[in-house]
């Protein structure tokens, strides 16, 4: 008996075959095989009348099949093991896929994301995809101090590209530090004046990187001098190599300008909005609050002006403000928001880029992405005289 509606409902259509494209171009299915795979066997005609039946059917190849024959799957993977609740409100990690998302689409490779717990689960899903030859590579996120996903990605030999990591020391086949390569552009294995890479020590995993140190330092410059010496760093996560650059970058630098480490110093949080501005509370309640705070992303730093407003403190007057990332966000808050500018897309393409090479047979490099600027706006100031 028919179920109510069934009638109505549309039958998927049926993906064609290899057998359909022979019965349509008069040919054996073997022939197809080998036209559709480029091998030799059928001449240039029956090659091409091939695919071109193949085209006008909608023909394509099974990746999975492909995959198990030895062939690659035409896929690279991306796991993010992130608190669900900060991806929705950070535009770092969109920006950052559509630049991938930009070099793969021309070479008519599909990413494959998914969102995970813990790091536990992300290495699980990498033995998964590895046994099952889902993807060719790997995109690695948000390197930890104490990272396991390294060594098992060497172990292995799932081809990857870590997005952020610390530079490899010297003579390790990587940039010397300074040495920038344009982002968006695949960069040249060595700058000019740096020395030759040492092959045999070459590092176990491709990595691309931003000058954490150098971005903060560039901060703090543009702080002290409008007179700022109680300046606070709301973080991210804590573990994250990133995040742990950044603090120590702080601390040096405030050391170098012989600031007080009481009155300059980092908190950390989860990126979100929510923290972001419990953080800002905090802060304002303390005795001596600070006069200026360096938020880590966009969002905390709209939400911790958000926050001043809402105690009656004027921005940059009473307290400056500077957002790591600039976006969107901070050039419509008012006051606009001093910012860091830079290219996350071209982050993105360039590590694309380098997971691409090194699946074509290329080294495992290291290699500094651009570094951001700071963009002075409305929202920094001369610190207010206690």
């Amino acid at each position: 008996m028919t179920a109510p509606g069934e009638a109505a409902r549309p039958k998927p259509a049926r993906r064609p075959t290899i057998k359909d494209i022979a019965r349509r171009a008069g040919v054996s299915e073997s022939a197809v095989s080998f036209a559709l795979n480029d091998r030799p066997g059928v001449s240039r005609d029956t090659r091409a009348r091939v695919r071109r039946v193949a085209e006008e059917l909608g023909w394509q190849a099974n990746s999975a099949a492909r995959a198990l024959s030895g062939e690659r799957a035409g896929a690279l993977g991306l796991v993010l093991a992130r608190p669900a609740q900060t991806l929705g409100v950070e535009s770092f990690f969109l920006q950052l896929v559509s630049g991938i998302q930009e070099v793969l689409s021309a070479r008519n490779i599909a990413l494959l994301f998914q969102v995970v717990e813990d790091l536990g689960t992300e290495c699980a899903l990498y033995r998964r995809w590895w046994a099952e030859r889902r993807v060719d590579g790997v995109l690695v996120v948000d390197p930890r101090t104490e990272d396991p996903r390294p060594e098992l990605l060497t172990a292995l030999g799932l081809p990857a590209v870590v997005i952020g990591g610390p530079p490899a020391p010297a003579g390790a086949g990587a940039h010397r530090p300074g040495a920038t390569a344009a982002a968006g552009a695949h960069p040249d294995a060595a700058a000019p004046d740096a020395p030759p890479p040492d092959a045999a020590a070459e590092p176990p995993l491709a990595t691309v990187w931003a000058d954490d140190a150098k971005a903060m330092a560039r901060i703090l410059d543009h702080l002290y001098a409008l007179g700022h010496r109680r300046i606070v760093h709301v973080a991210g996560l804590p573990g994250l190599a990133h995040t742990e650059r950044r603090i120590r970058s702080l601390r040096t630098e405030a050391a170098r300008r012989g600031l007080d480490e009481r009155h300059v110093h980092s908190v950390t949080t989860d990126y979100s909005d929510a923290e972001g501005a419990e953080a800002t509370r905090r802060l304002l309640d303390a005795a001596r609050p600070p006069t200026a705070i360096i938020y880590d992303n966009d969002v905390m730093a709209v939400a911790g002006t958000a926050v001043a407003a809402g105690r009656g403190i004027p921005v940059p007057a009473a307290l400056s403000i500077v957002a790591w990332d600039d976006s969107a966000l901070c050039r419509v808050t008012h006051p606009r928001l001093t910012a860091l500018v830079r290219d996350t897309p071209g982050f993105g393409r360039l590590a694309a880029q380098e997971l691409l090479a090194v699946l074509d047979g290329g080294p495992h490099r290291t290699v500094q992405g651009e570094l951001p600027h700071l963009e002075a706006r409305e929202s920094t100031g001369p610190a207010a005289r206690d």
